[in-house]
């Protein structure tokens, strides 16, 4: 199984072209979309050639996840300490985004390796905004403290107008997805997927890891759910994690491990159908190789085709005859 990684590309290789590069007197302004509708919108002026003026654009959230002035809970805080001096928020954000900041790149440490996390951290603010309430209440989980919104569902954004639910608890948390798909297939080799990948958990190797259960149907901690936000044709994913899942380094990965399920499953969907694709590509085309083996050869010409044959009169005949 292949994990996504939080780093955007597209924004490292910018921060570190920009930094790299000796000429800085170019005016930069181009925009990126990746998965799940997240935008990003990267500027940089001649006048301040370190200064990247960076717009983010998240997923509409359905009605009941948690945002707080377009943003989700935590996150203005979550930018600051990851960010520290080198970043500026304004306010308000552009026409369009939910986010806007100034970010001083000649502000980053001068160590090499130290320049390269904050790099590397600045690429990663789709999981630095849009995990923020999730590592807030695992925060609380790894501390055994108790989350403000202990034993309530609380809806979560990850896709447009698409949430999936936490369940805090003092000693474990409790995560449901709702596995929608609009393609026909898509959903078919999804459902097959996810209950592989429940059977999958059972092996010795990973018994340390999260519990994981699938259900066609909502699991009751759901019950007072709208029904619209349960709406899904791929049934019903839970994990539960517990407070080792979410100590110490653990807490990013897992943050952002559940984060972005739905487009992990999504990528091996759509990777399973591609070479399932591509297979049968090659059966038919072995198919038609062994029909065209399978052609009758040409006859063979007439033997007597070409041959010119002289028709003898009688008079020739008895001309020709010795008796």
């Amino acid at each position: 199984m292949i994990l996504l990684q939080s780093t955007s590309r597209f924004l490292l290789q910018i921060l570190q072209n920009r930094l790299l590069s000796s000429e800085k007197s170019v005016d930069i302004d181009c925009h990126s979309v990746e998965f799940d509708d997240v935008r990003y919108h990267v500027q940089f002026s001649v006048k301040s050639p370190l200064v990247m003026v960076l717009s983010v654009s998240l997923p509409t959230p359905p009605p009941g996840t948690v945002f707080a002035n377009g943003l989700p809970l935590g996150a203005i805080e979550a930018i600051k300490s990851a960010y520290g001096e080198v970043v500026q928020i304004l306010d308000p954000p552009k026409d369009g985004y939910n986010l806007t900041m100034r970010l001083n790149l000649a502000k980053l440490p001068q160590d090499e390796e130290q320049r390269q996390t904050t790099l590397v951290k600045i690429a990663s603010v789709r999981e630095v905004v849009l995990g923020a309430p999730l590592r807030m209440i695992l925060q609380h989980l790894a501390s055994r403290t108790v989350s403000p919104n202990v034993g309530q569902v609380v809806a979560l954004v990850h896709r447009a107008k698409e949430s999936f639910f936490l369940i805090p608890q003092v000693e474990k948390a409790t995560v449901i997805f709702p596995m929608r798909f609009k393609d026909s297939i898509d959903m078919v080799l999804a459902t097959s997927f996810l209950q592989e990948f429940v059977e999958a958990r059972r092996a010795t190797a990973l018994i340390n890891a999260p519990l994981c259960t699938w259900s066609p149907n909502p699991p009751q901690e759901l019950k007072e759910v709208p029904s619209e936000a349960l709406a899904a044709n791929a049934g019903f994913v839970t994990f539960v994690i517990y407070p080792r899942h979410a100590d110490g380094r653990k807490l990013d990965k897992t943050a952002w491990s559940l984060s972005t399920f739905h487009a992990y499953v999504n990528y091996h969907v759509k990777c399973s159908e591609g070479f399932m694709h591509t297979r049968m590509r090659r059966r038919v085309e072995s198919l038609i190789q062994a029909l065209d083996r399978a052609k009758p050869e040409l006859e063979t010409k007439n033997a007597t085709q070409g041959i010119n044959f002289k028709r003898l009169s009688l008079v020739d005949g008895s001309g020709n005859s010795n008796f």
